[in-house]
């Protein structure tokens, strides 16, 4: 290990991933950036990504694990345990990384020890890898650096999940990811900027984030929990009930004409105080918009 070539260790966690699991590892194994070492844990999946991973382990060699279903959070810390990069990427087993991922990041970051997390911009795939429209794109998104009060209450763009580059100090420092919280990202993106952390987001397309029918963020009432737990971490922060009721009256327009009794059960937790435009929208799409189904 040199200063010019830090060990970077790619995590991949895969849960029945198996139409997306190849592409995500050479992905990982093609970078052009060589001190990569890749740790591989399958999740307790119950299609065959144990036996395609095994397969691309015999030819690439890299670590690989399959275990009996820990969760996402807990997979995370065991693993990082056991590997030696100076930096980590957690990385979903459904998306894939651009060649030139890695170089970009460790050339920005080597030398900047106040970063805690570099990302960078992504591009939309769908389930078979079709880019889509370029109006749905958000490649151009320009350079921001994120402190604790940018990430909690939203003042810049966030930082796709899919492009953290962790550096391993600042993660050893809080205490790695939160096993108790399933949303790994938000959580140690705010525990690492509480820290004294920044987050710098690079304006250089680093990753392909796959939409499909099994993505996290399409189960509501999931994401609804895990952020107000979230949240609810730091509600000594003075402005934590406006972060908490702006991101409840945001989801319950979001899901007002998708899933109507979770729609109806968020507005009963907004006191009417707390009501904004969005609420008001919610209610007209609750009542009187045909359900999307």
């Amino acid at each position: 290990m040199s200063n010019e070539s830090p060990l970077v260790s790619v995590i991949v966690s895969c849960y029945n991933h198996e139409k997306y699991i190849e592409e995500c590892i050479l992905s990982v194994i093609n970078q052009d950036y060589k001190n990569i070492e890749l740790l591989v844990v399958d999740d307790g999946s119950r299609d065959a990504s144990v036996e395609i991973i095994n397969r691309l382990k015999e030819t690439y060699g890299f670590y690989f694990l399959a275990q009996k279903n820990k969760g996402l959070t807990r997979t995370l810390n065991e693993t990082i345990a056991k590997s030696k990069g100076e930096y980590i990427i957690p990385f979903g087993s459904d998306d894939v990384m651009l060649p030139h991922r890695v170089s970009a990041q460790i050339e920005y970051i080597k030398d900047k020890p106040e970063v805690g997390i570099c990302g960078g911009n992504i591009e939309l795939i769908d389930s078979d890898g079709v880019l889509y429209p370029e109006k749905r794109q958000s490649r151009d998104t320009p350079f921001r650096r994120l402190n604790f009060e940018d990430v909690f209450l939203e003042r810049k763009p966030y930082v796709p999940a899919t492009t953290l580059l962790i550096r391993r100090d600042a993660l050893e420092k809080v205490g790695g990811f939160d096993e108790d919280n399933r949303l790994e990202d938000l959580m140690i993106e705010l525990k690492i900027t509480k820290a004294g952390y920044y987050i710098d987001c690079i304006p250089v397309v680093l990753a392909q984030y796959r939409k499909h029918a099994t993505n996290t963020y399409k189960n509501h009432k999931f994401m609804i929990d895990s952020i107000l737990d979230t949240y609810a971490r730091f509600s000594d922060h003075p402005d934590y009930e406006f972060v908490k009721y702006k991101f409840l009256n945001s989801m319950f327009l979001k899901v007002a004409n998708r899933d109507r009794r979770l729609a109806r059960s968020l507005l009963k937790e907004i006191p009417f105080s707390q009501w904004n435009k969005k609420t008001w929208r919610g209610l007209l799409r609750l009542y009187f918009y045909p359900l999307e189904k």
